[in-house]
């Protein structure tokens, strides 16, 4: 394990030396954070509504204690989708997508020897394929998760309203309850360091596969894996230090 660490560090190393030109990366980095944000749209679109939908009649059913006002449940679903639902699940549904996707895709350019091209011609493959990759994503993950957290409490509100668990005005004072704005804050430096951690972790991966396609599907499960791991360390790690 300390093996790993120690080659994943001079792996970043190694992206940030001898770096491509600037206007080469960004139209690289324009083109992953096509690949990236708008292609990631709609399965977050999707699993943050019905994440916030869910939460919302869930606890409907869990608050019966008519002594507490019907408008905590907008709260509540306003806090727990800002503080976590919103920026971990969706870090970890695109840890799923992008992660595997960085990963298998480096780990075919690798195996075919289309890296070693790159080395050949003396470009520094690890800027020129991993440097773009990591920008986008920490670019892409912040504007997703505001789009989970926005899609996440209107799908709250629209099954509360269609459920009759509360009316519209009780959702909406209580999404207006307390709000601190700090907690946005947080959930978007979360964001930033998940995207990091996704897309290092699946571009070491990918970079450093060796064989066949057998060994490409290994390395992007692996990449998923440990990325998903990393990203609930973090935000213990997170949470602790910053909350």
């Amino acid at each position: 394990m300390v093996k790993s660490f120690g080659e994943f560090l001079l792996f970043i190393q190694s992206m940030l030396t001898r770096k491509e030109r600037l206007a080469v990366l960004w139209q690289r980095t324009l083109d992953e954070c096509i690949i990236i944000g708008i292609n990631s749209i709609f399965i977050v679109a999707i699993v943050s509504a019905f994440i916030g939908a869910v939460t919302c009649v869930q606890i409907a059913y869990n608050l019966t204690n008519p002594l507490i006002p019907k408008s905590t449940i907008g709260y509540m679903v306003r806090e727990m989708t800002i503080l976590e639902l919103a920026p971990t699940i969706t870090s970890i549904v695109l840890a799923g997508k992008v992660g595997s996707s960085i990963a298998g895709g480096l780990g075919t350019m690798r195996i075919t020897e289309q890296v070693s091209a790159l080395e050949v011609m003396g470009i520094n493959s690890a800027s020129y394929l991993v440097f773009p990759r990591i920008l986008a994503s920490m670019l892409m993950f912040p504007l997703l998760v505001i789009l989970a957290m926005a899609l996440s409490i209107i799908g709250g509100y629209l099954a509360g309203s269609l459920t009759g668990a509360l009316s519209a005005q009780e959702y909406i004072e209580g999404i207006r309850t307390d709000f601190i704005p700090y907690n946005i804050v947080f959930a978007l430096i979360k964001s930033v360091v998940f995207a990091f951690l996704v897309s290092a972790i699946s571009s070491f991966k990918g970079f450093y596969t060796e064989g066949g396609a057998l060994e490409v599907g290994n390395a992007s499960t692996t990449a998923v894996n440990n990325s998903i791991i990393a990203i609930l360390v973090a935000d213990f790690a997170l949470a602790a230090i910053l909350l």
